[in-house]
This record gives structure tokens, sequence and C-alpha cells, in this order.
């Protein structure tokens, strides 16, 4: 397949073009011009390039250049950030919609989601609930326009939520002690994020997953906070001291923080409170990827958390 990338220099998009690339495919990735001096992205760029990935101009302010950019493939897999801390460019994919629409050839499309499906949480909290509001205004623009698509949820990057065992001030374990949600026993799925990109780029492809959401939740990544921890505990041979706040307290310290850090606040209480990750069954019109294309050896959390040791 012919697959384009974009925002192929993100966190996440970067191991997309990487999967892509091995998984065979003819991988095209955006090169914007609104990189400026950024010279990390640059050199990411041509990272890919040396690996056989073909890079190409376009930009969200001419739209011919994305319709161009969309003609060249088959299959559009989009990484644009949607976490307020970084850029937050979610509707930015209505031009992109607009874009493969005028086009006329995708096979697949694929928006960035790849975090809590937005279609379950209409009345999450309204800390964050932005997010989701506009993850669904990219989806209702897809379907209007009658564009292929495939919906993925990834639920939690471990990079942001496993290695610090879920806590919202770091991203490495905690060395004395840890804050554990209400009772620490709600189930969540953590993902390692080279692992999701597989999951991505296989499901982009694969017929089995056409206008279908597909939910990465390999039995074995399914733990609570909890047992997270207790993984880290017996890793480390230290056993971390546990301060527990109730759903009350945790609404209530949200107040005080600023806007994208009460978006990220507002996520973990629907995780960690809501358990909005493990609360349904996947049903009809949805998939579970592990069980889709069992060949991918996902990365465990045992395994993860060994380089933090």
């Amino acid at each position: 397949m012919r697959v384009l990338v974009v925002g192929g220099t993100g966190y996440l998009g970067k191991r997309i073009v990487k999967a892509s690339l091995l998984e065979g495919h003819e991988t095209y990735v955006v090169q914007r011009p609104e990189i400026g001096l950024d010279i990390e992205k640059l050199q990411l760029l041509l990272s890919f390039k040396k690996q056989g990935a073909i890079l190409v101009p376009a930009s969200f302010s001419d739209f011919q250049s994305l319709v161009d950019a969309v003609k060249r493939v088959d299959v559009v897999i989009s990484a644009l950030s949607g976490v307020h801390f970084r850029s937050h460019s979610i509707l930015l994919q209505l031009k992109l919609v607009e874009a493969i629409r005028a086009a006329g050839n995708i096979e697949r499309f694929l928006p960035s989601e790849y975090g809590i499906d937005p279609a379950r949480m209409l009345n999450a909290i309204e800390q964050g609930r932005d997010t989701f509001e506009q993850k669904m205004a990219v989806r209702k623009a897809i379907e209007e326009a009658n564009i292929p698509f495939t919906y993925v949820s990834a639920n939690c990057f471990a990079g942001y939520f496993a290695a610090n065992l879920s806590q919202m001030h770091t991203l490495v374990p905690p060395a004395h002690q840890v804050t554990v949600y209400g009772d620490g026993n709600v189930k969540v799925v953590y993902m390692d994020e080279d692992d999701i990109a597989r999951y991505v780029v296989k499901a982009a492809t694969d017929p089995r997953t056409l206008n279908k959401t597909v939910y990465i939740r390999p039995p074995k990544n399914i733990l609570s906070q909890r047992e997270l921890i207790e993984k880290w505990e017996k890793l480390s041979g230290k056993v971390l001291e546990k301060i527990s706040v109730s759903a009350q307290d945790f609404l209530a310290k949200i107040e005080d923080l600023d806007e994208a850090q009460q978006s990220g606040a507002g996520h973990f209480y629907d995780i960690f409170f809501e358990g909005c990750l493990t609360n349904f069954e996947i049903g009809e019109g949805a998939e579970e990827a592990s069980k889709l294309f069992p060949e991918v050896n996902y990365t465990t959390m045992d395994d993860y958390l060994k380089i933090f040791l």
C-alpha cells in the first residue's frame, strides 16, 4: 500500500512512519514548510528519507498542496497532536478531511485519536471534554464525506502513564511516594508506543477494520494502578509509600491548575476513577487489535519497566 503519514515528526507519528516502513509499505511523510528553523524535525524527516520514505511538501495553509499529497497514496494516517501541552491541532484535520474528499481516491483514513474513544466520552467531566468534542467533530466530517475510515483507541501511552506509575508530574518512577487514585483497583490499559504504531499501521490496511473502531487492549496489559505499582516494587526491590486521593479531593485540586493541566487531569479522572478504558465490552462495529494481529509480540509492562531499573 501507499501510506501517507501527516504529523510524522511527532511523538507517535515518527513511530508510525517507522512501522509503515517495516511493514514494507511505500511510505510518504508530509514535510510542512512551517517547521521553519526546527532543525530536529528536519533531521528526523531526512532520516526517514534515508530509510526509504518519500517526503511530500504540503501545508494546511495551501489546500491544493494537501490534495496533491493525498492523490499520491491509498491510505492517510494522521498523527497530529491532540494534547494541550503540545500543539493542540485536532481541528486542523478538518482541512485534511476536505482534501481527502476532494481527491476522491483514498481507501482508508485514520484520524489522530489513539487515546480514549471519544464516542464514549460525551458525558465526560468538563475539564478535557473539548478534546473529545473536537475528535467527534472530525469523525462527523469524515462520515458525512463518506470517507472510508478506521478509528483507533490505544488507551494509555506507557511513556506518560506506565513508567511514572501513573503520576501526573513526572515521567520516571517515583523514589519514595506514589499517589494512588481511589482504591487503585480500576482497570487500565497500558501500551508501549512502538506497539501502538505497529497496530495502527496494520489496522490501516486490513479489510477487517474498515469503518470500525479498533481498541488496542491486549490482555496482559490490562492492569490496575495498584498492579502496576506492585510490578515496579517487585522489579526494583523497593516498597513505596502509597498516598490515596479520593475522587472528591482530586476534582477539588483541578481548579488550581492551568488550562492544559486541567485537561490532562480531567483525562486522569476519567481513566482512574471512572474506568472509561475498560468499563465496556468491545461489541459490534469494533475489533480488538491483539486478537486481529496475534503476530505482534507486544511489550508487557513487566518488560517495559525494566529499562528504568
